[in-house]
């Protein structure tokens, strides 16, 4: 069977371990990809400002599909190279019917280049560990274009709040969710990880059927059907798990690595530690 032609891997909960990091293990797969002659892309809900620890890992080469799909990010010049956004007139009609409809709603935007909140915004895990971004209002905060709204929830179920959303501003923009907490992320209408992965496929004269992607939130959902191949993490969502081809095991445990070893395995690669004392 041959190998892929291009690794589509989302990052956290996936193909990082909880903490963050790669794995010496799941580096090593990476290269794997890499030497084979294979693409390999991270297709990320993070913004470019989250991604220089990962760009390590596969020495700062290839390209990275950030903010579910609205920006793509070259990991080598460490600029976005194509974007996607909301205009503001459309991000202003979106907080409107939202905050008319679910209250104690509080708003953040990624721009190209930054972050910015409303006061009662509760940052996140990585930017609570900086301080980061502005606090704004929300006429400043829909007054230009952005990659990613978001609304968080101080209480709702995610997949309820998910829900609500789509149908109320699912015309709009498009909503979706990656992380325990009630947070929905809305793209520009029509842009997900699996637009913008298309795109590029399409640019490097790659086929859906010569593409294995993982992943393990809804947001990786139109990426993984629309693979030719696709893996969920045991640890993944329960509508993740329904959708794939296969299931490998959680990030904790590498079930990235464990495939990717498994599929370039026999391209007849050297040791990397071969004659070496």
């Amino acid at each position: 069977m041959q190998s892929p032609r291009l690794v589509a891997t989302d990052l956290d909960g996936t193909a990082l371990r909880s903490d963050g990091t790669v794995s010496p293990r799941t580096a090593a797969a990476f290269a794997l990809v890499e030497n084979a002659g294979a693409t390999l892309v991270f297709v990320t809900g993070r913004p470019p400002r989250w991604m220089s620890m990962v760009a390590g890992a596969v020495r700062r080469r290839g390209l990275a599909i950030c903010a579910n799909g609205a920006l793509v990010y070259d990991l080598h010049s460490e600029q976005i190279v194509k974007s996607h956004l909301i205009h503001p007139d459309v991000l202003e009609e979106v907080v409107r019917r939202l905050r008319e409809k679910v209250p104690d709603l509080a708003f953040s935007v990624e721009y190209e280049g930054g972050f910015a909140h409303e006061s009662d915004f509760r940052l996140g895990r990585w930017d609570s560990k900086t301080v980061v971004g502005r606090r704004v209002g929300t006429d400043a905060l829909t007054s230009r274009p952005c990659a990613k709204l978001l609304a968080l929830h101080p209480r709702m179920d995610p997949d309820i709040l998910h829900e609500a959303v789509y149908g109320l501003v699912g015309d709009l923009v498009t909503p979706t969710h990656s992380s325990g907490r009630a947070l929905i992320e809305m793209s520009a209408h029509g842009v997900t990880k699996a637009s913008a992965l298309a795109h590029l496929a399409m640019t490097l004269g790659v086929v859906a059927e010569e593409v294995v992607a993982f992943g393990d939130m809804p947001n990786d959902l139109p990426m993984l059907r629309w693979a030719g191949t696709s893996y969920a993490v045991a640890n993944a969502h329960p509508e993740v798990l329904a959708a794939v081809d296969h299931v490998t095991a959680a990030n904790n445990d590498d079930g990235v690595a464990g495939v990717l070893e498994e599929l370039y395995k026999g391209d007849g690669l050297r040791d990397p530690h071969e004659g070496i004392p």
